[in-house]
């Protein structure tokens, strides 16, 4: 269950319940303003208990019916005080503890692997972000984040200039990225795609703050282990942004992309040192002309010196 699930949930439970005791009070209320009319051809259902002038009234059976309807608003309210409250430990703690229930207080960088496995390191500074995969394959990504979908993303949010808070609104997921400290949250991605300004900041962090959105892709897991295991998740957002490859391509089809990068790159290596080698066969050429008149010169001195 993803972070948008569990609030989804929740907003549909309370609007349930909600509506459902909305109606049984209106329902009351129209029920008891008809049988209670001011009408002198209907009957008062209890005339003959009503006191009469002059004469105290004796306790009724009202005081039952507000006490019942006490007892059950009280049980319907603390049964979802707990049943949220359990919901948004979740929330905090995430599937496995990944999300390890808020702030963790640490000196360095090392200190913070020793609580768990971290997925990806979010580093916000003016006005960018810098994404850092940890594991086998990790790697730094700049501005941009690229992750599998149905896959809990364990983050470590930090900071290193001044107040920044990370947050990606189509997962439910923020943390604040402090300069000194370091904030463990959680999310997950129940399906891939391209989200335009995805990771935004959401404080005001100076006069670049709302450039400071950065596009999210999504991908499939098995893609998205392939580009680990190159050790390229730069590369794999790049060909997914320039339509190369699809959020939903095959691992096979990212090694092709890959290999034919390659290629490219191997052959504008070559260019280039075509290139450079042609440079110095000119130059070699280009001094050619004056050895020969250097020589030439020498030939005439000679000759005439013997006359």
């Amino acid at each position: 269950m993803t972070r948008g699930d569990v609030f989804e949930l929740i907003f549909q439970v309370f609007l349930g319940l909600g509506t459902l005791v909305g109606i049984v009070v209106v329902l009351y209320i129209m029920y008891n303003a008809y049988i209670y009319r001011d009408d002198e051809a209907v009957d008062d259902p209890k005339a003959d208990s009503r006191p009469e002038v002059g004469e105290l009234p004796v306790g009724g059976t009202g005081g039952k019916k507000l006490f019942m309807s006490f007892i059950l608003s009280a049980i319907i309210v603390i049964s979802l005080i707990v049943w949220t409250y359990g919901m948004l430990l979740y929330v905090e703690d995430g599937p496995g503890g990944i999300g390890q229930g808020g702030d963790i207080q640490v000196q360095n960088e090392e200190e913070v692997d020793q609580y768990h496995d971290l997925t990806v390191r979010a580093s916000a500074f003016s006005f960018q972000y810098e994404h850092n995969y940890q594991g086998e394959g990790g790697g730094t990504q700049g501005n941009e984040l690229v992750i599998p979908a149905d896959v809990p993303i364990a983050t470590n949010v930090t900071g290193t200039d001044v107040w920044h808070t990370f947050g990606i609104s189509e997962f439910r997921v923020k943390a604040d990225a402090i300069p000194g400290e370091y904030e463990n949250t959680w999310f997950e991605a129940d399906e891939t795609g391209v989200y335009d300004t995805g990771v935004q900041c959401y404080e005001l962090c100076g006069s670049g703050h709302s450039g400071m959105n950065h596009d999210l892709i999504v991908v499939n897991e098995e893609l998205f282990a392939a580009a680990m295991d190159a050790e390229a998740p730069g590369d794999l957002y790049s060909a997914v942004e320039s339509g190369e490859l699809s959020v939903d391509a095959t691992a096979e089809e990212f090694e092709s992309y890959m290999a034919a990068q390659q290629s490219d790159d191997e052959e504008s290596d070559g260019g280039n040192n075509s290139e450079g080698d042609s440079g110095d066969n000119n130059d070699e050429g280009a001094d050619s002309p004056d050895e020969g008149t250097s020589n030439n010169n020498e030939q005439t001195n000679e000759s005439g010196g013997e006359n």
